[in-house]
C-alpha cells in the first residue's frame, strides 16, 4: 500500500489544493509503483477529496490534514480536523439547499467510516 499525509490550510484554497494532491497522488501510484488508477477512480477519488475537504475547512475550526492510500485494490481518503462532533449523514431532503457533502461520498464510495478520535 502506497500512501501520503498533506496538512489542509484553513483558507478556502486548500480544497483546490486537496484535490490536486489527490490526482498527483495516483498518478505517483500508478507510474511508480504500478498500481492501476482507472479514470474512474481518480474523479470519484478527487470528487471524495473535496467534499470531505470541504466539510472539515468549513465546520472545524482548528488544525486539519488529508492522508491517502492507494492498493492495488482500493483507493482510501482520510481526512481528520479538530471538531469536536464526528459528521453525520443527513436524511436526503431535495428541497435541503447544501449540505449533500456526505451523501454524495456515501452514495460513491464502497464504505463511508465516520469515526470520532479522543486525538
Amino acid at each position: 500500500m502506497h500512501s501520503r499525509r498533506y496538512p489542509l490550510n484553513a483558507d478556502r484554497g486548500c480544497i483546490a489544493d486537496a484535490r490536486h494532491h489527490a490526482a498527483a497522488f495516483l498518478d505517483r501510484a500508478a507510474a511508480q509503483h504500478g498500481l492501476p488508477v482507472s479514470e474512474r477512480t481518480q474523479d470519484l477519488t478527487q470528487l471524495v477529496v473535496g467534499e470531505l475537504v470541504t466539510n472539515a475547512r468549513t465546520y472545524a475550526p482548528g488544525p486539519a490534514w488529508m492522508e491517502l492510500r492507494v492498493s492495488a485494490r482500493a483507493a482510501d481518503v482520510v481526512v481528520s480536523d479538530s471538531h469536536a462532533t464526528a459528521p453525520a449523514v443527513r436524511a436526503a431532503d431535495p428541497a435541503r439547499i447544501g449540505q449533500h457533502g456526505l451523501e454524495i461520498v456515501e452514495a460513491v464510495t464502497e464504505h463511508l467510516l465516520i469515526q470520532r478520535d479522543p486525538a
